[in-house]
Parts: structure tokens; C-alpha cells; sequence
């Protein structure tokens, strides 16, 4: 028992949003399982409302493709931005503190190791494009959730996700999710052949972690957890 509470433990802090991978293929096999282990996550009265969307090959490729072209078209002329809204608000309208602050020390922290500056426009573009290209990773995940359903399914998703990140670290690989390409729903949905009852909740990379990279070195701090908990007796 403590060796698997150890496993479990391990898998947990070890997690962590890879931004290089490997070109390593990653079998069907070992997809199909952590899928599977995924889905034993807890839902509201058992609706599982997830619905998985794994991209591989050519059909990675172009979707990258698709993506980046439009990416860079937005640089070009930002009205074209307009056109390509999220279908659900990620982020709060008006960010305050101590939210503001972690985000801030998040952006500072990555692209500082990096080496880019704040007005590095080009720079900034390249890296936050290498979203769009699954930061290299051979399989890319796309997650939808049928319009139907309600907020609540969007928590018993954040399991779903989580489940499967954990899953994959106990397989040795690695995984970011991603809500980079959520305002690309339009180019997505329509590639992967989802339903138009479909929405995007957040895609996500998945391989071998590229341990000489420079960028996964870079690890998010947390706060306590005194800072978070009331303990009430």
C-alpha cells in the first residue's frame, strides 16, 4: 500500500504543462488505457459528458496547420480576431488580485527564462504559436461537451482531465492542457467532425517530454495550502 500511495503521489506533484516533446510515437494501446482510466472519473448523477477527439498524424498536421495559418493571420490584421471568439468565458472579464498576480508572475517566469522580453512582439508570437503545433507532441487531444449540458458538467470535465494527466504521468509521459485553442473552435470543430451540439472545452498535448529542452525546466510555483484552507471545528 505505501508503495502505490508513493505511485500516486509521485504521478501528482510530477505533472506538469510540458511545452517540448519528443517526436516518439505513443501507441494506441496505451492511449485506449489511459482513456479508459480517465473515465472513471466522478460526474453529476453519471453523465460522463466527455467526448475525446485524438489526433495523430496527418490529421495533427493539418489541424496545425490550419490553426498557425489563422494564428498568423490575426497578427497581420488583429481585426480578423473578432471572428474567432472562445464559446465559453475561460478567464473572469476583470482580473484583480492575487489572481492577476500569479498570472503576471506566470508570463514573467516562462518568458523570462526564455529570454523574452516584454516587447518582443516576434518572440512572443513564435512561442505562443508553438501551442498551436502541440508544442511538438505526436498526439494532440481535442474535449468537447454537448451544449446541453450544465455548468456543473465543466467541473466533472476538470476531473476527466486531471485523471488522464495523472494516468499519463504513471506511463511516463507527459501532457499540457490547453485553452490556447479554444477561440480556434470554428477551425476545430468542424476538422475533428464534431456535431454542431458540440463545444470546445480545451485541447490538450501528450507524448515524451524533451528533457533537454530548456522550457521544461520552467515549474509554476503553488501557495500553501494556509493560504487557501479554513479549518472550522
Amino acid at each position: 500500500m505505501t508503495e502505490t500511495l508513493n505511485a500516486v503521489d509521485a504521478a501528482i506533484d510530477s505533472r506538469m504543462s510540458t511545452r517540448a516533446f519528443l517526436p516518439t510515437p505513443v501507441p494506441r494501446e496505451t492511449l485506449e488505457h489511459l482513456l479508459a482510466l480517465a473515465s472513471r472519473a466522478p460526474s453529476g448523477t453519471n453523465t460522463q459528458p466527455w467526448k475525446v477527439y485524438v489526433l495523430q498524424g496527418a490529421s495533427r498536421d493539418t489541424l496545425v496547420d490550419k490553426v498557425c495559418s489563422a494564428h498568423d493571420a490575426i497578427r497581420a490584421n488583429p481585426e480578423l480576431a473578432a471572428q474567432y471568439q472562445e464559446e465559453y468565458p475561460y478567464y473572469p472579464e476583470k482580473w484583480v488580485s492575487p489572481y492577476i498576480d500569479r498570472r503576471r508572475e506566470n508570463g514573467w517566469g516562462l518568458y523570462g527564462l526564455l529570454g523574452i522580453g516584454k516587447g518582443d512582439k516576434d518572440k512572443m508570437h513564435a512561442q505562443h504559436q508553438r501551442n498551436f503545433r502541440f508544442f511538438d507532441a505526436p498526439v494532440g487531444l481535442m474535449f468537447t461537451l454537448d451544449r446541453v449540458m450544465g455548468r456543473g458538467s465543466l467541473v466533472d470535465y476538470g476531473m476527466f482531465l486531471q485523471n488522464l494527466m495523472v494516468a499519463a504521468r504513471g506511463h511516463g509521459l507527459h501532457t499540457c492542457p490547453q485553452a490556447a485553442w479554444n477561440g480556434f473552435s470554428s477551425i476545430i470543430l468542424p476538422h475533428v467532425g464534431a456535431g454542431a451540439d458540440e463545444m470546445l472545452v480545451c485541447g490538450m498535448a501528450l507524448g515524451y517530454a524533451d528533457d533537454t529542452a530548456l522550457v521544461n525546466t520552467f515549474r509554476t510555483p503553488r501557495v500553501s495550502p494556509r493560504e487557501f484552507t479554513t479549518w472550522l471545528d
